[in-house]
């Protein structure tokens, strides 16, 4: 499953169903994307405003980051 990008306002929510590493580092990739999609079009984040939510029980917490050394 792909994941999806909800825009309203100023808020933006990542929604992705993480099953394995590969979903992991799927999920890593599209916040990059988003990340460089925010730089280009300077519509940047607030990086300390940026949360992530774990839903489930058998979650795997995975670590993510956003670049903001641009």
């Amino acid at each position: 499953m792909g994941g999806k990008i909800f825009k309203f306002a100023d808020n933006t929510m990542i929604y992705h169903k993480i099953r394995s590493d590969d979903d992991i580092a799927n999920l890593q990739s599209y916040l990059c994307n988003l990340v460089s999609w925010s730089n280009e079009w300077q519509m940047l984040f607030n990086v300390q405003k940026c949360k992530v939510m774990h839903f489930g029980y058998n979650d795997r917490k995975a670590d993510y980051f956003m670049d903001v050394s641009k």
